[in-house]
């Protein structure tokens, strides 16, 4: 009994320590977030933000993923055409869609981890879960509509596109329409017609 007494605690702290970081988040860069802010925040100890996340990219990281969970259940068993159940390259459109929705509306927040992984990670970004979904996501709907392509490639060439930081510029500058279309002509590009 002690022993899930004990989850739910850290359960519950894990949950106020990201609803704390995502209030400070609406306010401030990601850069300009201190640990001992959130924990602040959250009302538990600086000790308990650490334990749980190791430090602020370890943080921001969680963050990430947890607003990518809503876009990988809607991809894994959504309504087509993010959804199963739509041809690939409808999938592969509203996918790209909704990456570039997603993006724009934490482009600070994927700023900041991108940064951390360059800086912390030795730019290995692309072994984050939501990359390594994201990236298989993608390779799968490219090599079903066109098999005989490096589907591995182009997966880590078009989502590389939005860690560039011109790209992340333009979704700053509120450009999100724009990068969305450029997108799209290239899945056209990449699924051709059957």
């Amino acid at each position: 009994m002690a022993e899930r007494r004990e989850r739910a605690d850290a359960a519950r702290n894990r949950q106020a320590i990201l609803r704390a970081a995502e209030e400070l988040l609406a306010a401030h860069r990601p850069e300009d977030i201190s640990l001992e802010q959130v924990a602040a925040a959250a009302g538990v100890g600086k000790g308990t933000v650490f334990h749980r996340f190791g430090n602020r990219s370890g943080l921001m990281y969680a963050l990430v993923e947890q607003r990518a969970l809503a876009l990988e259940q809607a991809v894994t068993r959504g309504p087509p055409p993010l959804g199963p159940g739509a041809p690939a390259a409808d999938r592969l459109g509203a996918f790209l869609d909704a990456v570039v929705e997603l993006v724009t509306r934490n482009v600070g927040l994927i700023a900041a981890v991108d940064h951390a992984a360059a800086t912390q990670r030795h730019g290995a970004h692309d072994e984050h879960p939501v990359y390594v979904f994201w990236h298989g996501h993608l390779a799968g709907l490219i090599a079903a509509q066109a098999p005989d392509t490096d589907a591995d490639l182009l997966a880590h060439l078009v989502l590389g596109s939005m860690h560039s930081e011109p790209v992340l510029g333009m979704l700053r500058r509120g450009e999100s329409a724009r990068i969305a279309a450029g997108l799209r002509v290239l899945a056209a590009g990449l699924l051709p017609a059957r």
